[in-house]
């Protein structure tokens, strides 16, 4: 096959894939139940808030007397404050995000994609401007990003593990990191420590495998990485069990140190545990409510 061929052949395979993923995505968002995205304080805005006393420094313009004229106080008539925020998402497209320990099942990536679109879907669907860290997609409002989001999610990176981009990272924007976290610890570090430089908070959702959660692995094993790079052979997987639980621990330890210090939140989902539990986590900790 040419090499036009053989492009075309994975244009193809590509476009075939973004219909599934959007539909999961839209059905998902769909099926999370959620009021007003946001900030509901008083301000500039075109949406009824609430009514409160006259104070001291209001004007007579500012009085509702259709209000007032139903009491003996005078009332001021207060609007929602709105003001879109950005929100910049990265999804880990490594090679170990391909993980299942099933066959024909979930991957790491296949969930973190359909996470992260559905959140894009509520954002966007509720003014917010929704993009990705980096250059290639800076946030935008209404429902062509969303087209433009799915497609970027499909796209794949070499290495064996991903690390955050914030190259262009606005300032005091909101972001989410999903990934499985399992690369340079390093990497994660710097990325967080210059986003939180910048204001920038958000949230770090670690995605796993439920078997990258309970080992279930017994006598000779050979464990390889899934870009290829990464072997290891043993006779007696048994014995790597508890170094493995003691370096899991380890490291999620390490993401919650930083968030903490970052003023980020940090999150986990199995691949095996619900969606829209998870779609609803995350949507509260943009909030800042879980």
């Amino acid at each position: 096959m040419s090499s036009v061929g053989r492009l075309r052949s994975r244009a193809e395979a590509e476009a075939s894939r973004l219909p599934p993923l959007l539909a999961q995505a839209e059905h998902l968002a769909g099926t999370v139940l959620l009021g007003e995205h946001g900030r509901r304080r008083s301000g500039l805005g075109d949406d009824f808030w609430q009514y409160r006393p006259v104070q001291p420094g209001d004007s007579l313009r500012m009085i509702d007397w259709r209000r007032s004229a139903k009491s003996d106080a005078q009332f001021v008539r207060q609007r929602e404050w709105q003001v879109a925020q950005s929100v910049m998402l990265w999804v880990d497209a490594s090679p170990s995000m391909g993980f299942s320990s099933v066959k024909d099942g979930t991957t790491k990536g296949e969930r973190a994609r359909l996470l992260a679109l559905a959140v894009a879907i509520l954002l966007i669907r509720s003014g917010e401007r929704v993009g990705l860290t980096g250059t290639q997609l800076p946030p935008r409002r209404g429902e062509g990003q969303i087209l433009r989001l799915t497609e970027m999610f499909l796209r794949e990176e070499t290495g064996d593990y991903g690390s955050p981009e914030t190259r262009a990272m606005l300032p005091h924007a909101r972001a989410v990191f999903v990934s499985d976290f399992m690369g340079d610890f390093d990497a994660f570090s710097d990325a967080l420590t210059k986003a939180a430089d910048r204001g920038v908070r958000g949230v770090c959702y670690q995605v796993l495998d439920p078997a990258e959660e309970d080992f279930p692995y017994r006598g000779r094993a050979v464990f390889e990485s899934m870009g290829g790079s990464l072997t290891h052979e043993t006779k007696k997987a048994d014995d790597l069990r508890i170094r493995y639980f003691e370096r899991l621990a380890e490291r999620r330890a390490q993401l919650r140190d930083l968030c903490r210090v970052t003023g980020w939140q940090y999150g986990s989902h199995h691949t095996g545990d619900s969606t829209q539990a998870a779609l609803l986590w995350l949507h509260r900790a943009l909030e800042g409510r879980r």
